[in-house]
This record gives structure tokens, C-alpha cells and sequence, in this order.
């Protein structure tokens, strides 16, 4: 019988990648706390309706890449293939939205059907923040900031690239969205295969199109700056002054639009060139008229959403990750003899008492002096705790300098802790 295999595209998180994972998340949390955001946890399956009424039925997604289902009732169920629609239908169920701004953050896997490949997975995680209540360019500058704070943490804000549009109102994209369609349509057969299937269903899709010769073609198409409605140029017009103030370089790229049809106004993208093909590691924008595509009423909300792998793919491109994270263990307790393995199981558990912040691990499974010790330097702790019958009897511990920074030393259990705060733990 053949082992059985993870599903393409689904990929395990193994013990020795799970310490970088947390490390990005560690430090998206503290940079979410300093803002005053709030988590939110949604389930990974919600009802399909949510995504062809939220995300759009002639979107990539809907059509092409959801893992939909029917349940044992017969509904139709679709593991989520993004997290703003799920946030905005929690929301509204919970009442949150009422007279209330809400700042909101979640995390998770997302899932698409698609080919899998170096950045782009089937079972994907994404970080998405979410804000509601604030009609304003400053909530949206707040979000790039936010964004760009946690790029410079984590040693990346170099090589990353704000692009930054609006994409007007509902009513603007409109009259665009038909100028587009009557230019595109007389050069309809020069258009690449994706570009012709979205003609009539997503055109404005078509715009940020990585065929070369439909972004030729686009030279000779309208300018979306002559449908752009006046109140959206001037929310553009003062994001703009705000990420001036706010020391945030960026890049108008007239060209940008988001995937999904429930954006408006102004939408950003961050961008790099150090992963080839999977170049947006961030990406999110307004959707003013989301709330009420779902039931709700009109409700100003912005937003974003990161992709966990690619930016940490990104830490590793740019070696930026700190070796120190590997290290799960500060200290390697070594018990050689029965009374030995006694006593350290109850000196342990003072230690985490005493020291609740270091990491102590206690040799288990037996095993002489030496292949203890052994294990104690593969475990990559800087001391090691050695107890043996002698030692047991005599209420003692040796504690030995892995590293090789100081001499061993002998001290009473009840000098232990003191000991190694005095050496830096």
C-alpha cells in the first residue's frame, strides 16, 4: 500500500520552518497592537453565496479557482478563498458594524484552486486587516503605514515598492469600464487569451494584464483619469499629501486595479522585484460599496491583505531572518541514573517556576552521559544541567556552558535559578 501524500498545492508547516512562521506573525501582532487593532476569527467554510455576491461572479476566483461543495442539506459550501467578505459577513451578523468604527485584524489559511507554485499554493495563509466606519484618505494611509512599519521591522522596506490608484466610484468605473470595452473591442484579436475571456465580464482586469503586447495595445486605450469623479480625486488627491507627511514613498501606477470587483477609490499595492513572477507581497484598497452588496448599509470600510508565504520567502531572499528564532531552547537538563531522573523532573518544574520566560527541556527516553550530552549540544541550548545519582543525593547540579563561555560550575537546587540569571538567562 502506498504512503499517503499531502493534496498538491497543500503543504505541510514542518517543526523546522514553524519557528520563521511565527516570527512573522510575532511581529505582525506587536505592530497591530500598536495601532489599536482587534482580532477576529471567521470559520474556513462559509456559504457560497458570500463570494458571487462579495468578490464577484466573473472574477478569476469565482469562476475558476474556489473549492466549492454541497453539504449533507444540500447547500452550497465554499472553503474561503479570502478573508474580507467572510469579516464583513461576521460583521453584520454581530452587530459590529452598528453606529460602531471597528478596526480588525485576522489570519489564516485561504484556499484556491490553481497551479501550484513557488509562492502561490492552493491552501495559502493570509494576514488581512480590516477597517469600517471611517470614510476618510487617513484610514487608508493608516493602513499603508501600518504596512510599511512592519516592512522596516522586519528589515525588508528596501525592497519593497508602494504603487499606489484609485480606481474612482461605482458610477466612474462605469462610464470607463464601457470607453474600455469600446476601444478593446476594435483590437479584440490581438489580445492575449485571458485578456479576450475578460473583455466583457471583467475588463478592467485586463489593465494590469503581464502580457506585453495587450500592455502595448493599452497605450492607445482611454485614460481613467478622465472618468475619475471629482470626490475621488480628492480623497486620492489628500492620500497622497498624507503619505508625504508621513515619509511613505510611493508610485502612482495608473494601471493598477485590484482582482476583486468590490474596490473603490483608492487601492495600493506593495511590490518587489526580488521574487520573480510573485511580485505583490501586499495588496488592499477601499470597498466602500461591500457592506451593502451583503446586506448592510452603506458603510465606508479599507483594507488589506498579506501573503504569509511570500514574505517569508522574501525574508529569505533578502537573508533577513534572524538565525536566533531557530533556537527553541535555552537550557538541556542531562539526568544519567534513576534517582538522577527523579530529581530532575522536580528541579525542572521549579525552574519554570522560578524562570518562567527561559526554555528548559528535560533529557526523556534514557540514555548514557555522553549521548545525553550529545543531545544537549543538538539541541542548541546555551547550558546544560547535569544531575547524576551523586549529584541527586547531594541536592546539587553541575551547570556547564554549552557555548563555552564560562567554567562549569556545582550549585545547590536552591541556587540554580540565581545562577543562571548571573550568567544571562
Amino acid at each position: 500500500m502506498a504512503n499517503l501524500q499531502s493534496i498538491r498545492g497543500m503543504n505541510d508547516i514542518l517543526p523546522t520552518d514553524s519557528p520563521l512562521w511565527q516570527y512573522l506573525e510575532d511581529q505582525m501582532k506587536s505592530v497591530l497592537a500598536q495601532y489599536g487593532y482587534r482580532e477576529i476569527r471567521m470559520p474556513v467554510v462559509e456559504p457560497t453565496e458570500l463570494f458571487a455576491r462579495g468578490v464577484g461572479e466573473h472574477t478569476d476566483i469565482v469562476e475558476k479557482e474556489m473549492y466549492t461543495f454541497d453539504d449533507r442539506n444540500g447547500d452550497s459550501l465554499t472553503l474561503r478563498p479570502e478573508g474580507t467578505a467572510g469579516c464583513v459577513r461576521a460583521a453584520l451578523q454581530h452587530g459590529l458594524l452598528h453606529n460602531q468604527i471597528q478596526r480588525l485584524w485576522y489570519q489564516g489559511p485561504m484556499f484556491r484552486y490553481e497551479r501550484p507554485q513557488k509562492g502561490r499554493y492552493r491552501q495559502f495563509y493570509q494576514i488581512g486587516v480590516e477597517t469600517f466606519g471611517m470614510a476618510g484618505a487617513d484610514i487608508d494611509v493608516e493602513l499603508i503605514v501600518l504596512s510599511y512599519r512592519l516592512f522596516k521591522k522586519l528589515g525588508v522596506a528596501d525592497s519593497v515598492t508602494l504603487n499606489i490608484n484609485t480606481l474612482g466610484s461605482s458610477e466612474a468605473r462605469g462610464r470607463y469600464r464601457k470607453a474600455l470595452v469600446d476601444y478593446l473591442e476594435g483590437v479584440k484579436d490581438q489580445l492575449d487569451e485571458d485578456s479576450q475571456r475578460r473583455l466583457y465580464v471583467n475588463p478592467l482586469r485586463i489593465l494590469d494584464s503581464k502580457s506585453a503586447s495587450t500592455q502595448k495595445l493599452l497605450d492607445g486605450a482611454p485614460s481613467f483619469d478622465d472618468y475619475i469623479d471629482e470626490e475621488s480625486k480628492a480623497h486620492f488627491d489628500r492620500l497622497c499629501a498624507l503619505l508625504k507627511a508621513a515619509g511613505v514613498p510611493y508610485v502612482i501606477n495608473p494601471r493598477l486595479v485590484r482582482g476583486l470587483d468590490y474596490y473603490t477609490k483608492s487601492v495600493f499595492e506593495w511590490i518587489t522585484d526580488a521574487l520573480g513572477a510573485q511580485g505583490t507581497v501586499c495588496a488592499g484598497g477601499r470597498y466602500d460599496g461591500l457592506v451593502p452588496m451583503l446586506g448592510g448599509k452603506p458603510t465606508p470600510a479599507s483594507g488589506f491583505a498579506m501573503g504569509i508565504e511570500r514574505i517569508l520567502l522574501l525574508l529569505q531572499e533578502l537573508k533577513a531572518v534572524p538565525e536566533s528564532i531557530y533556537n527553541t531552547v535555552d537550557v538541556f537538563m542531562v539526568a544519567a541514573g534513576d534517582n538522577a531522573e527523579i530529581a530532575a523532573i522536580a528541579l525542572s518544574e521549579k525552574l519554570r517556576d522560578a524562570l518562567p520566560a527561559v526554555r528548559l527541556q528535560m533529557n526523556c527516553g534514557g540514555g548514557s552521559f555522553k549521548s545525553q550530552m550529545k543531545k544537549a549540544d543538538k539541541s542548541g541550548a546555551r547550558f546544560a544541567l547535569i544531575l547524576g545519582d551523586q549529584e541527586a543525593e547531594q541536592e546539587i547540579v553541575q551547570v556547564k556552558d554549552l557555548q563555552g563561555h564560562n567554567e562549569q560550575q556545582s550549585t545547590s537546587w536552591n541556587q540554580v535559578a540565581e545562577v543562571l540569571r548571573e550568567l544571562g538567562l
